[in-house]
């Protein structure tokens, strides 16, 4: 008897999961742009270039940024990396706040604006690891990664990828 209600309550719990991603990437489409995250008014964004002479002056830097994805983690859309054009090899890691949210997968290529905080961290060569393998790279790449990197992050709190 105890089996059988333990069979039908595991059941029951099963049948009542969401979609783990719908539930977490909170979508809401406005003005042509699909928000995950918080929304928020696109206008008034900084580019990548401005947002490293504020870094130079301060630790953190509350911003609104406008750049292209080079990539997003393959495994769930919980990181991406974003790039400018023009400004060298210079991309920044941008991680979702609480990891309430996160993004698709296949946007690498497009221009998103993102909302939060940009800040300088060195990150460990474990964790740039994590993030190659999350990224797709091959076995050989990822050995060759060996030493820990000074980058710039960012912490945001919403995204906006037009539709």
């Amino acid at each position: 008897m105890f089996r059988i209600f333990i069979g039908i309550s595991l059941f029951l719990i099963g049948c009542n999961t969401r979609d783990f991603t719908k539930q977490n990437n909170r979508e809401n489409s406005t003005g042509g742009y699909n928000y995950f995250g918080q929304t928020f008014n696109i206008q008034g964004t900084s580019s990548i270039t401005e947002l490293l002479a504020s870094l130079e002056r301060r630790d953190t830097v509350s911003a609104k940024l406008r750049a292209t994805v080079e990539a997003v983690c393959q495994m769930k859309g919980c990181w991406m990396n974003l790039v400018e054009k023009g400004s060298g090899d210079q991309s920044i890691l941008v991680k979702f706040k609480d990891y309430a949210f996160f993004v698709p997968m296949d946007i690498a290529g497009e221009e998103v604006v993102v909302l939060g905080k940009a800040y300088q961290e060195i990150t460990p060569v474990e964790e740039l690891r994590h993030y190659a393998e999350d990224a797709g790279k091959n076995e050989e790449e990822i050995a060759s990664i060996t030493s820990p990197k000074k980058e710039i992050k960012f912490l945001a709190s919403g995204v906006a990828i037009p539709e």
